[in-house]
């Protein structure tokens, strides 16, 4: 499993908050994803993967060095 930092400002929380998606969630699933997508248009990572709490979770993230990473967005899939 690899290793990152998560930077959470209050906004990316927040807006995963409103899909029913905890910090906690989202973090899992970057570091245990079951299938990875990077979108060259954007810079950004999708990953895919079942949560801790077993929902299945599309978490799309910025990574800005190796450990470095903001998520931008998560939800049900």
């Amino acid at each position: 499993m690899p290793y990152f930092v998560f930077i959470w400002d209050g906004e990316n929380d927040a807006h995963i908050a409103e899909h029913g998606v905890t910090p906690e969630e989202a973090e899992f699933v970057v570091m245990n994803p079951d299938e990875t997508e990077t979108s060259q248009r954007y810079n950004r990572t999708y990953a895919y993967g079942f949560s801790q709490t077993d929902k299945f979770l599309k978490v799309v993230y910025e990574q800005f060095d190796e450990l470095t990473v903001y998520v931008v967005t998560a939800y049900e899939v």
